[in-house]
């Protein structure tokens, strides 16, 4: 059976939800007694002497509600349960979901567990409320409900979205309690009934259960535990529990009461790495990510904290243990390498340790490590030649790549050592810094006040969450499944797959990018080959810098690379590439926006990558590097800065700022090859509205490396303003007509160049002849044109055409920009939108069928006509022919 409908069988439909039933449950079940007419519901226990008591009982008039005691459960043919899954949370009526004649209908909004009960019909959905989830089913079958009824469902919503301010609560709560409202709901019963005052039982449990706390780390993650006990029963454990959270500033919390002869436990969490839901789900409960609850039988309390203890073991795997914080692979040395040659792999690495190995027995053998510091005192003793081995550090720690942060701080700490060793198997498989765990410790305290204050918080060191949801909303569907398959033939050579920067960072400012960038820690090109083969796609691969590019039958193209590192053996040289992990590829990277990562394996597909500050980067519109040498190195990222400036509408850091105007003072830009600078130039032009980027360009004398006499004066300024107008107004012509329009602003960019002085920036640029010809050659061409219609303003059409018909588009929109002579403009303008697009309908064949033989004079004919038709003075075909005719016969 898979819908809802009358029973057919005769026999009785009851309608239960879990022991201790809240609001949502109880508005759940009058929900599902709508949608089930001549249903009984069963009464949970309500162990709670209080309003909700109250409440419930003056409303029973509403339900079908009886005791389960007085029901022949013999007679029950089917069975609705709301707001659980789980048998042990329905009481005796756990003994007929196993019959085969009885029918089990299930709603629930609870995460699956795999205990579920089994069901012949089950709706479930991650919503905040349950009851959300049946009054959508009531809303679409256009169930009526009274407005008694829509205040006890919407109650439910309330209580169980705190108010819509529980993480849980989604955009379906909202509508749902919209649709209630409008049948009546009353606000202000609602608001009573929902309002927490504590009695004086609740604040004298909640004051022994802050005194009973204790904090545990578990695994790297911490976690507390009140254990309280009371004669009685005391309501609201769970309200109790949110309110030592907020006033202990804690993370996460398990609460566990014995009450009377049972055991309670209630757990909020606002840690991503423990879900309390799956936690108390073991424990014979359930619940969210962020809110669970249990009820224990047959245990004792020291039972039950040991199982909890046991559960949390097993569940909770912090993110910050060795192998996820350290760099990988480690920067090795061998022990002979000299105090110089030291010195060189720390400055080619950008890092201040080396840990220094032996090759024995067949492989590396870790002996110690070595300083910068200790490295420079030695040069400054000139011991350049002499073998590191004399000088390193022979007594060290290690770590196993699952210690957690606190092993790690006591390591690091207690031996002052720089750099900490991650071994496994006697292999050396990364290592961890004083400055990783610096930044991890800063980071902890950041991430503890952003979840208190709900503010994000900047990253300086990995920083991740789980991005599948807002994947799904930003991607189009093929977009996502080839992500997806991406991890997955990954997953096959054991390899992890990344996709990177700018389509990561476009994603979260809500701009369109098809540009995919894969970086797998693995062979990029071996990945490559084998995912192409499972899409009939062909590969283009390049050894030499470990890349390839996937393109499939369709055309489109995704970017794989290995992950890599790059250094730079001079400034302003091209990258030297070695072989690398994802956070020291993603270090050699232009700007912190760039530097997010999305993994794509299955087991943490969707889960978002921050190392260096991205997220915060983005949110405050900053463009920043990654270190102080970063224009040294590559002096065309000050391009690119000014480029993602304008685009994005961002701003270049002070620092930043600061670093491109030393870069220009040292002059580093004069060993760029003129093609790098050129590209740089030409990927600004192409941008929508380049001008902006352009002065930009002038106030850091950027434009002096383009060309020395170049500079941003009143009259460049007003020839690239009109440029814009003249692009706008031909893009508006929508004549579908190809053209580059960036070369017009680089012609602009060029007036005040001669012909031998565009020659040679056209040589040192490295651009290619086709665009030669039009830099140089055409564009005095073109202003040799313009000065002739400006000598002579009242030609034909006739003469106008034959003036502009052989120039190319981009060439006729520079001059409309350069020229001051407004007519002029017009002129022209009248021959882009009328004269250009004239066309004869006679032709050659016209004049054969005249008794002429082709020949060159056929060129002279056909002209003649043109200019009679662009004059006015023939407008039809009909005329067209006599035109010719005479023209023939006149020879």
């Amino acid at each position: 059976m898979n819908q809802i409908e009358p029973s057919t069988t005769g026999g009785l439909t009851l309608i239960t939800t879990h022991a201790n039933a809240d609001f949502d449950a109880i508005g759940s079940m009058l929900a599902a007694h709508k949608l089930y007419p001549g249903s009984l519901v069963v009464a949970p226990a309500f162990n709670e002497k209080n309003a909700k008591n109250f409440f419930v009982s003056s409303m029973s008039y509403l339900f079908d509600m009886i005791d389960i005691k007085t029901i022949d459960l013999s007679q029950v043919t089917r069975l609705v349960i709301v707001d659980t899954r789980q048998a042990g949370r329905i009481g005796i009526l756990d003994s007929i979901i196993n019959r085969p004649d009885v029918e089990i209908h299930i709603f629930d909004h609870h995460p699956p567990a795999k205990n579920d009960i089994t069901a012949h019909y089950a709706l479930a959905s991650p919503t905040g409320a349950n009851v959300t989830l049946l009054t959508e089913v009531i809303q679409e079958r256009g169930i009526p409900i009274s407005p008694e009824e829509a205040t006890v469902m919407c109650l439910g919503i309330y209580e169980d979205t705190g108010s819509f301010t529980f993480a849980s609560t989604t955009a379906r709560d909202f509508t749902a309690a919209g649709f209630l409202i409008s049948k009546g709901a009353d606000i202000i019963t609602i608001a009573s009934l929902i309002a927490k005052e504590m009695d004086t039982r609740q604040i004298s449990l909640l004051n022994d259960m802050i005194n009973a706390a204790e904090h545990h780390r578990i695994n790297g993650i911490d976690v507390t535990i009140a254990t309280v006990t009371c004669d009685e029963y005391i309501h609201d454990l769970a309200f109790l529990v949110q309110k030592m959270m907020r006033i202990e500033s804690l993370n996460t919390l398990f609460g566990i009461a014995l009450m009377k002869n049972k055991i309670y436990v209630s757990a909020r969490s606002l840690s991503p790495e423990v879900d309390v839901g799956e936690i108390l789900t073991a424990l014979g409960g359930g619940g969210h990510k962020s809110a669970a609850a249990a009820t224990i039988k047959d245990k004792t309390l020291a039972q039950t904290e040991n199982l909890l203890m046991e559960t949390l073991q097993k569940h909770l795997i912090s993110k910050n243990r060795a192998i996820d914080i350290m760099s990988s692979p480690a920067i090795t040395v061998d022990s002979g390498t000299t105090c110089q040659q030291a010195r060189q792999m720390l400055t080619r690495y950008n890092i201040n340790a080396l840990l220094v190995v032996e090759w024995t027995g067949g492989k590396d053998r870790l002996v110690g490590f070595i300083s910068r510091q200790v490295i420079e005192k030695a040069l400054y003793h000139a011991l350049d030649d002499i073998p590191i081995k004399e000088y390193m550090t022979s007594e060290f720690a290690i770590v196993g790549p699952n210690a957690d942060i606190q092993e790690i701080q006591e390591k690091i700490i207690k031996n002052k050592q720089r750099v900490l060793p991650v071994m496994e198997d006697e292999k050396i498989i990364g290592a961890i810094t004083r400055t990783d765990l610096l930044n991890l410790l800063v980071q902890e305290s950041q991430d503890r006040k952003a979840r208190l204050t709900e503010e994000k918080q900047g990253a300086s060191n990995p920083r991740t969450k789980n991005i599948i949801s807002f994947m799904k909303e930003r991607l189009p569907k093929p977009i996502l499944t080839i992500l997806a398959h991406i991890g997955t033939v990954a997953n096959e050579f054991g390899y992890p797959a990344y996709v990177v920067g700018g389509f990561v960072r476009d994603m979260f400012l809500f701009r369109h990018n098809d540009d995919i960038d894969i970086v797998v820690e693995g062979n990029g090109i071996l990945f490559a080959k084998r995912f192409a083969k499972f899409y009939g796609a062909r590969v283009n691969a390049y050894d030499k810098f470990g890349t390839a590019i996937i393109i499939f039958p369709d055309g489109f193209k995704v970017d794989v690379a290995s992950a890599r590192m790059e250094y730079y053996k001079e400034p302003a040289a091209l990258p030297t590439v070695e072989m690398s992990s994802i956070k020291l590829d993603l270090f050699r990277r232009d700007f912190t926006i760039n530097t997010l990562a999305v993994s794509l394996n299955p087991e943490s597909f969707g889960r978002l990558i921050d190392f260096f500050g991205a997220q915060r980067d983005i949110k405050e519109k900053a463009i920043r590097i990654l270190h102080n040498l970063s224009f040294v190195e590559d002096p065309t990222r000050a391009f690119r800065a000014i480029r993602f400036e304008q685009r994005f509408g961002f701003k270049i850091g002070k620092l930043t700022s600061g670093l491109i105007e030393n870069a220009v003072k040292m002059d580093f830009f004069k060993q760029l090859s003129g093609r790098r600078v050129f590209s740089e130039i030409a990927h600004i032009l192409k941008e929508d509205n380049p001008i902006p980027a352009i002065i930009r360009l002038n106030e850091y004398h950027l434009l002096k490396v383009v060309d020395a006499p170049m500079s941003l004066d009143t009259k460049l300024m007003a020839y690239l303003n009109a440029a814009k107008k003249v692009i706008a107004w031909f893009d508006l012509l929508f004549t579908e007509e190809n053209y580059e329009k960036w070369t017009v602003y680089f012609l602009v960019m060029l007036h005040h160049a001669d012909k031998t002085r565009a020659e040679g920036l056209c040589e040192r640029f490295e651009i290619p002849p086709k665009l030669q010809k039009r830099f140089v050659r055409e564009r005095m061409a073109a202003e040799n044109c313009m000065n002739q219609l400006l000598r002579h303003p009242t030609l034909s059409n006739g003469e106008l055409y034959r003036e502009l018909k052989d120039m190319r588009i981009e060439l006729i929109l520079y001059v409309m920009s350069i020229t001051t002579s407004r007519k002029l403009v017009k002129a022209i303008s009248y021959f882009v939108t009328d004269l250009r697009s004239i066309r004869l309908t006679v032709g050659g064949k016209d004049i054969q069928a005249l008794g002429l033989k082709p020949s060159p004079l056929f060129g002279k004919i056909l002209s003649a006509v043109m200019e009679e038709k662009l004059n006015g003075r023939i407008q039809t075909p009909e005329q067209e022919i006599k035109f010719l005719k005479d023209y023939v016969h006149a020879l």
